[in-house]
């Protein structure tokens, strides 16, 4: 599509809302605004393409696209996205200049480059960078704009960075998934072992893990208290607990034999620690605290983040940064004063008359470049209470007070620390006991007494143990004099590392940095262009998408509480075991958070061909390691793993079927077994029996060389097939009451031709009472499905 040269510029939004809201800034006859619902293309599943793609056979991979065909989406009624297209094909007819105006970051530039490509336009781009929707940003982004002449072909890199994501996750779990499923997975596993760029080594984070907990072995380790009777007549204790545990009972025994014999003066340490103000929130680290205070799956926090960003309320909020440019300094006074006309009871909070505390550099919360996108923030455009919903509101207050509190002056504690040092046989050991009180609550007055501002802990990493504290010290003199009124030795044991939580997950991901300790490997995952963001996994866009597909496989679970613990299952063990012995590389977090560093170079090309070589290129490099994978996944054997722990799934809440339950009644009572209980009740159940007791059967592959799993034959064929047996005085196998193919096998050998034909139709395949037909109205998944095109963002 051309460009003819009329003066009219087009503006392509996101949504409407976004569009409504800048809708005011210009109604000039010569603009022309369409908005997107999200994504309005979506790539089309193999079998469209050709249909000998649609089975899955393992000798028809790799399927290796140049480019992934697409076609209209469907909006969430299920109406086709078509007519949208036909009328911003229609918009753009004498159109001079395109401004994209969707959400910033790679998501929004590829919703709106994918339809103009599709739609063959070939005039000028340019890129509008809304970081919020509220008054000001808008008309900071518009002068932005007009000093970046060059914005629409660095936007151009980005979309083809979002491309490029796209292009590698849509082959590897469309190759991946079908090889893995078809070679390795377990015979008694009947779903498809989903594999993905992403979701692999998030899983191979929590797989080890796991098996750091399972091979932990707790130790007693101790500590020695030593109580004390100082000159003046006070009491306190005083600890030796060193960083390097004592794990030798006979050690600590000898320490404390010597302290109880201890005096000698006393050294007493005054002095103010300040307590700065917590970071401001990324979109993990929001996700994080609303998942602990609220109990919010993460992407529930970001959706209604979302929300608030629409009505202008926050700033951008899918951001990797905790910081702010040093630019927006200067709107700290005007956000805060317009704060406090809705969170009325903090206005005692903001000290009068003096402006807000601007905290620079990397440990403040102002820096010369903050990334991409600055950290999430309210706005000079404040919400009523009676407008948002509960959510909302409670999200929307988090943010300002994390807001107001980075903007006021530290917390000062006044510390005490009480030491002695205890000659022994072992040398001088130190013991120690500190207190503090707060001598200015600074920040902290904007929370009180909330305890989730305690510092975070490192997820998947023990507790580390604090120093021995006290509530309240007795006032001691420093040199004072004190003696020993006796001492003792306390046990305590080692805990293992702490499981990673829902809300920690995107966190881990995108701070992948803090889950090693090689400081090598530290080194490799440091961002040099931002040092406030090291490489990680996925993007801040896509990370709360992957928990999800993880339970979908059924290779994690859930605890219970408010923000549930992730637990990997055998069946995510063995996985791994499987991606880990035929290609490594997937199996590796670091490897791959240093390979999604490189795919990131692609978005930031300075010129549209650079960006263009670079995609190639790595497209290229995609469809070699396609290669790679599907040779090394060729020759592996299958993976054993005992059916009774894979753990349930949606489909194995249904009964067994009456001959599945009939041949388990009968094969315990010739081996002289009770039936596990849930036996009649459950298919999981029931089918576990099976496999366990009923002999193993070989792995097979049908026609098309797909992995067949071992079907139960309908009632109908069981009955069928015994009244056969009874008509021709034959036994009828046992088999033929578990398995489909042994059934329908007995049925051709024995039933008269005209019967036969009517059973199993003209094929010799069974019609309603195959297993297509019964896994059609029992609502059974087939062992292989498809899998879905990859999900865009709505």
């Amino acid at each position: 599509m051309s460009s003819p040269s009329s003066g009219r510029t087009l503006f392509f939004f996101e949504k409407p809302s976004a569009m409504r809201q800048l809708q005011r800034f210009f109604r000039s006859p010569n603009t022309v605004c369409v908005a997107a619902e999200g994504h309005l293309l979506s790539a089309e599943e193999p079998g469209t393409i050709r249909p000998e793609w649609k089975p899955w056979r393992f000798d028809a991979l790799p399927i290796k696209l140049a480019t992934i065909p697409v076609g209209y989406g469907t909006n969430r009624s299920g109406q086709s996205h078509a007519p949208k297209i036909a009328a911003i094909r229609q918009a753009l007819s004498g159109v001079e200049r395109v401004i994209i105006a969707t959400d910033p970051g790679r998501e929004g530039s590829m919703i709106a480059w994918e339809v103009l490509e599709h739609l063959g336009w070939r005039g000028r781009v340019d890129r509008l960078k809304l970081g919020a929707l509220d008054e000001v940003s808008i008309r900071r982004a518009f002068a932005a704009l007009a000093q970046e002449p060059g914005s629409g072909e660095r936007d151009y890199a980005a979309y083809l960075e979002a491309l490029c994501r796209q292009y590698e996750d849509y082959h590897l779990g469309l190759n991946g998934t079908r090889a893995i499923s078809l070679r390795l997975r377990p015979p008694a596993f009947r779903e498809p072992w989903r594999f993905g760029g992403v979701q692999t080594p998030t899983l191979a984070i929590l797989a080890d893990l796991e098996d750091r907990i399972r091979a932990f072995v707790p130790q007693d380790f101790f500590k020695v208290a030593l109580h004390l009777e100082t000159q003046s007549g006070a009491a306190l204790t005083l600890w030796h607990a060193p960083r390097e545990r004592i794990f030798d009972a006979a050690v600590a025994e000898t320490i404390r034999t010597a302290a109880a014999a201890w005096s000698g003066p006393l050294a007493v340490e005054h002095k103010d620690v300040r307590r700065s103000p917590p970071r401001l929130f990324s979109k993990d680290t929001l996700a994080r605290r609303c998942a602990k205070r609220f109990g919010w799956d993460p992407q529930h926090t970001a959706g209604l983040a979302q929300e608030l960003y629409d009505q202008g309320y926050l700033s951008y909020p899918r951001t990797e940064s905790e910081h702010l440019p040093d630019g927006q300094a200067g709107d700290a006074a005007a956000i805060i004063t317009a704060i406090a006309t809705v969170l009325t009871d903090l206005r005692t909070v903001i000290p009068a008359g003096v402006p807000p505390q601007i905290r620079r550099g990397v440990k403040g919360h102002y820096v010369k470049d903050p990334g991409e996108h600055h950290a999430i923030v309210p706005l000079r455009k404040v919400p009523e209470r009676g407008r948002l919903s509960a959510d909302q509101f409670r999200l929307w207050d988090l943010v300002a007070k994390a807001f107001l509190a980075a903007h006021l002056p530290d917390g000062i504690d006044a510390r005490t620390s009480v030491t002695a040092e205890v000659g022994t046989p072992l040398g001088a050991k130190p013991f120690s006991v500190t207190g503090s009180v707060i001598r200015a609550p600074g920040w902290r007055a904007v929370y009180g007494g909330e305890a989730e501002l305690e510092a975070d802990t490192v997820p998947g990493k023990a507790r580390r143990e604090g120093e021995a504290t006290a509530a309240r010290l007795p006032p001691v003199n420093d040199r004072e004099g004190a003696s020993a009124a006796g001492a003792e030795v306390a046990t305590a044991t080692t805990e293992p590392p702490r499981r990673i939580t829902r809300g920690e997950l995107p966190v881990v991901m995108g701070r992948l940095i803090d889950q090693v300790d090689d400081p090598t490997v530290k080194r490799a995952l440091e961002n040099p262009v931002n040092p406030n963001e090291p490489k990680g996994l996925g993007t801040a866009a896509t990370r709360d998408t992957i928990l999800p597909k993880l339970l979908k496989s059924r290779y994690i679970t859930l605890a219970t509480g408010k923000d549930p613990a992730i637990a990997v299952t055998e069946v995510g063990l063995a996985f791994m075991t499987a991606v880990r012995r035929v290609f490594p590389t997937y199996g590796d977090p670091v490897g791959r958070a240093l390979f999604e560093a490189e795919l990131a170079e692609i978005g930031r090309a300075a010129t549209r061909a650079e960006a263009v070589d670079r995609a190639n290129a790595f497209r290229e490099r995609t469809r070699a390691r396609l290669d790679e994978l599907i040779a090394a996944i060729a020759n592996s054997p299958v993976i054993s793993l005992d059916p009774s722990l894979i753990p349930p799934g949606p489909a194995d809440d249904r009964p067994p079927t009456p001959a599945m339950v009939s041949f388990a009644v009968s094969l315990a009572e010739r081996r002289g077994m009770k039936l596990p209980r849930g036996c009649k009740s459950s298919i999981r159940v029931c089918r576990a029996f099976l496999d366990a007791h009923a002999g193993p059967r070989a792995p097979q592959e049908d026609g098309l060389g797909r992995a067949r799993d071992r079907t139960i034959p309908s009632a109908a064929m069981v009955r069928y097939a015994h009244s056969l047996a009874e008509q021709r005085g034959i036994p009828c196998p046992p088999e033929a009451e578990t398995d489909f193919d042994a059934c329908r096998g007995f049925l051709d050998a024995h039933a008269p031709q005209t019967q036969r034909g009517s059973e199993t139709g003209s094929t010799g395949t069974a019609k309603a009472r195959g297993p297509a037909g019964r896994g059609k109205r029992r609502g059974r998944a087939a062992p292989a499905s498809r899998p879905a095109a990859p999900r865009r963002r709505a």
